[in-house]
């Protein structure tokens, strides 16, 4: 609900400030006095087309700033939420336009820099304006079909239907991979085959690679270990150091035998360690020869395959080379081998899985087309109660002779979509026997305002919400008076029951039924003309409705005539 407006320097508008409540508000005056100012400033709020023509003569700029009230669900704060525009449901929403002296503009959204179409996208979520050249929701078929699923109730058949084409959408997305697979299977298989055979003939398990790098580390060390002992055993048993420790054994026995036969010449100490060293040469010669059997003894305990070093070398070089063909490391080759072997078997089964996947599209369209047809007769049933209740609202507002049609057409399937198969336009023929035709096309300005009053009182009849935004109708009157004035007057007095409305008139029998009543007049201040707004109390708007009645001289009797309408 629109709560403030705020004027600054708009054409003749100084500056002003309006609080719209709840219910039907009049704004009325003499004509020029500038009532078509307030509507412009609205719009240039809501994004409409600005231009230096609407800043007042002599000022910098033209600022015009519209405050809503919404409640918590309002789609609003779903788009501001799109947009990135800071905006906490249960806040006031403000929006706020500038535009310069030299025809720049700038738009705000809570303060916060926004582009224009922005405002544009919130000011059709929130205001919808009839007039003699503007029928927002009317002129635009794009909106019929969802005012008729409103009116009509056909939430649930909708519901069905949007599912119901998801599912054949999510169908034929399927089908159509498995048609681009099976296209590129043949390759693929024996691609995929090839690679299997490799994989099988390798046979890689899980740990196998760590399992082997450990084995040919104790296998390399086994083989360097069994070398070193060959090569000390050919040290220890080499002819050269018997013969040479033989030598030396014999040498010192002469040497012994002699000092034991020289005697004293010697010495008893002499003979003593030559004794000694004849023993410690018996045990070198005794322990080099045990040393070499040691040394065979541990190279027989020591196991040593050559061949098995070999063989875990091949083994290693043949798993790394798989894992560098297939790009993966050698730890998945497992992995890999299932994920070919399950190819492979998706391609045999892909003529199958496509066909069921075919069925299966069959099957979702059956569906959804099922589905259409169950949405199309709900709009139809509820496009006959509209254009009934439609009609019955046109003749107290003096359009007798004109015919309304709330067309359901089914197009073709290739213009299905989730909300069905159905072009919904709202039509009129506005004389016996002619054609139906659009809306725009056919019905004048006047005739247009009273055609969206006669629609928007049927949306009505089911319940607030089919109201929608506020409601703002221009000289919806234009061209009646007496009992059809009256009729238009009462229509916006209960469409303005459930929601907010305000109304442009010159006919005091609309006026006469708001709930607030604005007079809009111009004045001359500082010898430049002005536009000034006033809430009327109850005297004030006996003596507005008279003038409306009785023209520039008012008498006691067109006073008289507006206390009866007020009290009507």
């Amino acid at each position: 609900m629109l709560i403030g407006l705020n004027i600054r320097d708009v054409v003749l508008i100084e500056a002003l400030d309006l609080e719209p409540g709840a219910g039907l508000t009049a704004l009325t005056g003499e004509t020029g006095a500038g009532k078509s100012i307030v509507l412009d400033a609205l719009g240039l709020a809501t994004g409409a087309r600005g231009d230096a023509g609407l800043v007042r003569h002599g000022a910098a700029q033209a600022v015009a700033t519209a405050v809503f009230e919404l409640p918590p669900h309002h789609p609003a704060w779903t788009l501001l939420a799109d947009k990135g525009v800071a905006g906490e449901p249960g806040e006031d929403l403000v929006l706020r336009r500038q535009v310069s002296a030299d025809g720049r503009s700038r738009a705000f959204v809570n303060d916060q820099a926004v582009g224009v179409g922005v405002l544009k996208e919130l000011g059709a979520l929130l205001l919808e304006v009839h007039g003699q050249h503007d029928a927002v929701g009317l002129l635009d078929p794009r909106t019929h079909r969802a005012l008729l699923d409103g009116y009509g109730e056909c939430a649930p058949a909708l519901a069905a239907c949007r599912a119901r084409w998801s599912e054949w959408r999510d169908a034929l997305r399927i089908a159509e991979a498995l048609r681009a697979q099976a296209a590129r299977s043949a390759a693929d298989a024996e691609e995929a085959g090839l690679r299997l055979a490799e994989l099988d003939r390798l046979d890689p398990r899980a740990g196998e690679e760590a399992a082997l790098a450990d084995e040919r580390g104790l296998l390399g060390a086994a083989e360097k270990i069994l070398a070193d002992i060959s090569t000390a055993r050919e040290a220890f048993a080499a002819r050269q150091l018997a013969d040479r420790l033989s030598q030396g054994m014999r040498a010192l026995e002469r040497a012994r035998d002699r000092a034991m036969q020289s005697g004293s010449v010697v010495g008893a100490t002499a003979i003593e360690k030559l004794g000694e060293a004849v023993a410690a040469g018996e045990r070198t010669l005794l322990e080099a020869q045990e040393s070499v059997s040691a040394l065979d003894a541990a190279a027989r305990a020591f196991v040593f395959e050559p061949a098995r070093l070999e063989r875990t070398e091949e083994r290693l070089f043949a798993l790394r080379a798989m894992s560098r063909k297939l790009g993966v490391p050698v730890e998945e080759l497992p992995a890999e081998r299932v994920r070919f072997a399950e190819l492979l078997h998706s391609f045999e089964t892909a003529d199958e899985t496509l066909s069921k996947a075919e069925q299966a599209v069959t099957l979702a369209a059956m569906a959804y087309r099922k589905a259409a047809e169950a949405l199309s007769a709900t709009r139809t049933r509820a496009a006959e109660r509209l254009s009934a209740v439609v009609e019955a609202e046109l003749k107290p507002l003096k359009l007798d002779k004109a015919r309304f049609r709330a067309a359901v057409e089914a197009q073709s399937e290739d213009r299905a979509g989730p909300d069905g198969v159905d072009r919904v336009a709202f039509e009129i023929a506005t004389n016996p026997g002619a054609p139906f035709g659009p809306l725009g096309a056919i019905a004048s300005g006047g005739e247009l305002a009273r055609f969206a009053l006669a629609l928007k009182v049927a949306l009505a009849t089911r319940g607030p919400d089919a109201l929608g935004p506020t409601l703002i109708f221009d000289e919806v009157d234009q061209g009646v008076g007496g009992a059809v004035a009256d009729a238009v007057g009462l229509r916006l007095k209960r469409l303005a029951a459930s929601g907010q409305v305000l109304v442009v008139t010159h006919s005091p029998q609309v006026a006469a039924r708001a709930d607030a009543h604005w007079r809009v007049s111009k004045a001359l201040k500082a010898e430049r003309t002005t536009t000034a707004i006033s809430t009327l109390d109850p005297a004030a708007r006996e003596e507005e409705l008279a003038r409306m009645l009785a023209g520039a001289h008012v008498t006691d009797a067109a006073r008289a005539a507006a206390r009866a309408l007020m009290s009507a």
